[in-house]
């Protein structure tokens, strides 16, 4: 069962709270409490953590502390390791093409080929033409089409010729 809501007391400001001493105190209590002694009494908060880490003889970036050319040295040479051929092969491959046109669209193009040939006035007023392409528009749609599936372009139009002929 919910809570009956009662009347809400209206916030009001409280002048008579020390707001500084109010802050410092949620800071240390929000500090972390550090576990080593020799840290713990060497730290002064009024320092930055890269200074007080400085007098203590740490480092806060160990990239800078140890010179890269000597540690690249030490640490790359026995990380080389040799390959199997096949691997180096497969990796040397160029990546494959990620993108692929649209079901819909390679339908569309091989409807309008089918029907009008390259007649892009006529595929432009085609009832099938839903988004009221112009025939620009069209005959980009079918230059994309034949960049993208070279191969495949050849075929359809050979199949095409092929139809023509059998009908004559």
């Amino acid at each position: 069962m919910p809570k009956a809501k009662g009347k809400t007391r209206r916030q009001k400001f409280g002048y008579n709270v020390n707001r500084k001493r109010l802050n410092r105190n949620a800071r240390r209590k929000a500090a972390p409490r550090i576990e080593c002694s020799h840290i713990r009494h060497a730290w002064d908060h009024t320092k930055s953590v890269r200074q007080n880490l400085a007098e203590m003889g740490l480092a806060m970036d160990p990239n800078k502390a140890v010179p890269l050319r000597v540690w690249a040295a030490k640490a790359l040479s026995h990380f080389l390791v040799s390959f199997p051929p096949d691997l180096e092969a497969e990796a040397s491959l160029p990546e494959k093409k990620g993108n692929t046109l649209s079901r819909d669209l390679i339908d569309y193009v091989h409807y309008m080929v089918e029907n009008h040939g390259e007649d892009y006035k006529a595929m432009a007023r085609d009832e099938k033409n839903y988004y009221q392409d112009t025939p620009k528009q069209i005959r980009n749609k079918i230059n994309v089409y034949k960049r993208f599936y070279p191969t495949e372009w050849q075929v359809f139009v050979a199949s095409l010729q092929n139809k023509k002929m059998e009908v004559d």
